[in-house]
């Protein structure tokens, strides 16, 4: 899944002015008071993290302590979601589908999301799973090749 305009959700703590913007300027000597966060300002990914992040806990589930992008919601002592965040991406894993569609439905309800079909790539990662075997394997096969052929291109160049 990915966020629509991830950066605009996040509330700031500063105080930021700016300048008008081209097309908007009635008078050189005003400026404008940033209500919201946007994307170019240095804040916005840690804005929209802590709004996400607020979220999520808000709704039950816990962030994991190894990675502060990965959280997961238990039921009954056992696992049944987890969620990965990397900056406006969305990777969603679970056995219950249900759950994975009333989440989808949570996080569309508070973002405006966009589906993007089932995962195929993530962090240069490609995914590939067998469902007849349940079974889910990671491969940097093309990231490896694309370092190789950068290092082959530089000694060439030596």
């Amino acid at each position: 899944m990915d966020v629509k305009t991830a950066f605009l959700h996040g509330e700031l703590e500063e105080t930021i002015y700016m300048q008008q913007p081209e097309g908007f300027v009635k008078d050189n000597t005003k400026v404008c008071l940033l209500k919201k966060s946007l994307y170019g300002l240095k804040q916005s990914p840690r804005q929209w993290y802590r709004r996400f992040d607020e979220f999520l806990l808000k709704a039950g589930y816990v962030r994991r302590n190894y990675d502060s992008s990965v959280y997961m919601m238990r039921k009954n002592d056992k696992v049944i979601l987890y969620l990965l965040l990397y900056v406006d991406d969305i990777l969603l894993a679970s056995s219950d589908r249900q759950e994975i569609q009333k989440l989808k439905e949570r996080l569309n309800d508070e973002f405006e999301m966009k589906g993007l079909g089932n995962a195929k790539r993530i962090l240069g990662m490609d995914i590939m799973r067998d469902r007849n075997k349940g079974e889910l394997f990671l491969s940097q096969q093309g990231y490896l090749r694309k370092v190789v052929e950068c290092l082959e291109s530089r000694w060439r160049m030596l």
